[in-house]
């Protein structure tokens, strides 16, 4: 059973981190850096060519290096607790595989000697009336993926303890 949902979770990692290092690749390709857009709905989504030294929002931007180190160990933590992370259920063990490819995605990123930086690519925004945008900052399919698995982990958490409560509840009831 452990080597199974072990076995579940890598191959959910790497289907992530594949198809995130595909994405960016792509936009790689595609979109020349800080300059070119490619508007889907005006006003609304397009795909950009961002770069990201920092962690969301671009919080501690400039700090690559220290970034790649919190990731590695985060990524070892979470390793040696996946099994307190309810990784004995299938929603656990999606959850966490979400969050490994995700942070090896970004991970990859940093690392990358040509880069030194994440790529972000993904931009919601509106038009503002008097000109400019307001947007959302731009993210990647590696981000998506972790923001994910930590819903899910939350959803997890409060669901088992929200069981544990309602079953000693009915305990105290029965007794």
């Amino acid at each position: 059973m452990k080597r199974t949902a072990d076995m579940r979770i890598a191959l959910i990692a790497c289907v992530i981190l594949g198809f995130d290092q595909l994405t960016k690749l792509l936009v790689l390709q595609l979109l020349t850096f800080a300059k070119e857009e490619y508007v889907l709905i005006d006003g609304f989504f397009k795909f950009v060519h961002w770069g990201n030294t920092g962690a969301a929002w671009s919080l501690f931007r400039d700090h690559n290096e220290v970034l790649a180190i919190i990731s590695l160990v985060a990524l070892l933590v979470l390793f040696l607790s996946r099994n307190q992370f309810e990784s004995g259920s299938l929603l656990g063990q999606v959850a966490l595989g979400l969050l490994f490819g995700g942070i090896m995605g970004n991970l990859v990123d940093r690392l990358h000697p040509g880069r030194r930086h994440v790529i972000d690519f993904i931009y919601f925004y509106v038009n503002r009336r008097g000109g400019g945008e307001a947007g959302f900052p731009a993210f990647n399919i590696a981000d998506s993926a972790i923001c994910i698995a930590v819903g899910l982990l939350f959803v997890l958490s409060w669901y088992g303890d929200h069981a544990k409560a309602s079953a000693e509840r009915s305990s105290a009831q029965a007794g």
